[in-house]
């Protein structure tokens, strides 16, 4: 049986996903999914693998939160304060 990270991870392996997508296939809530994604950006840089994250947009004024470091999804735009934001998205290179 796999933990929860390795799971993660070939889910990620295969597809583009987002923190609710993997929230769901893994079974774990949406906020945990942040956490361990951290943890699992060093884990694959020790295998010489990358944790790609496709940064969120504002889908009001098409903002993109390119230097964002953190990787939950932010609250509102900062252009125009809309707070209906693309969630980013995560794939394993």
């Amino acid at each position: 049986m796999q933990t929860i990270r390795q799971q993660m991870i070939e889910f990620l392996s295969n597809q583009e996903m987002s923190g609710r997508e993997l929230s769901k296939s893994v079974g774990i809530r949406e906020k945990e999914v942040y956490e361990h994604l951290s943890h699992i950006a060093r884990s694959v840089n020790a295998r010489r693998k990358k944790l790609v994250i496709i940064p969120s947009r504002c889908l009001e004024c098409e903002y993109i939160f390119e230097n964002r470091k953190r990787f939950s999804p932010p609250s509102r735009c900062p252009r125009c304060k809309s707070e209906h934001i693309q969630d980013p998205t995560y794939r394993i290179s």
